[in-house]
């Protein structure tokens, strides 16, 4: 399910990841290592056109790990124990972007956040740059916040609403 779809069957999860990624500007991209470990790695997400898209330098152990097996976890960065604005993570599969019109269009807007374009650093010697670039098929995803001593969970799953959670200690 593209990132469009996605806000539409669940609008407060969607608007709530978009807050976090973009006060931030990264987010932690959970893959699956060769020997079937995990990796955590930094990615600076991108939503365009409805998708969500990350870029990676080319050959990097995440893009690899996702050619691989593009099954995937993306995790909201989280800059202390108490998260006071909450966890949003979502779970699903990339996919890699070869379309050249798409990967215009991102090199443009990461350029507009970020202030570098990966479109205008290929080799000289290779008319196209290098580096890898994927969109995620969401499959589910989660806000969580703490709210005094109560752990309020928002979920959703594919073909299902959202379900609403209060945990107490």
């Amino acid at each position: 399910m593209s990132w469009e779809q996605f806000k539409q069957q669940a609008p407060q999860l969607a608007e709530t990841a978009e807050s976090l990624f973009e006060k931030s500007g990264v987010i932690l991209l959970g893959t699956i290592r060769r020997d079937g470990s995990p990796r955590i790695s930094p990615v600076e997400p991108i939503i365009l056109d409805g998708q969500l898209y990350l870029g990676m330098m080319w050959h990097s152990f995440k893009a690899l790990d996702l050619l691989r097996d593009p099954r995937c976890t993306v995790h909201s960065s989280v800059a202390d124990r108490l998260a006071p604005d909450g966890e949003f993570k979502l779970h699903g599969r990339a996919i890699d972007v070869q379309d050249q019109k798409i990967r215009s269009r991102y090199g443009k807007a990461l350029y507009e956040k970020i202030g570098w374009n990966p479109e205008e650093s290929g080799d000289t010697e290779e008319a196209s740059p290098k580096y890898h670039l994927f969109s995620i098929d969401i499959f589910s995803a989660a806000f969580l916040n703490t709210e005094g001593d109560a752990r309020k969970v928002l979920r959703w799953r594919l073909g299902e609403s959202v379900e609403e959670f209060i945990q107490t200690a």
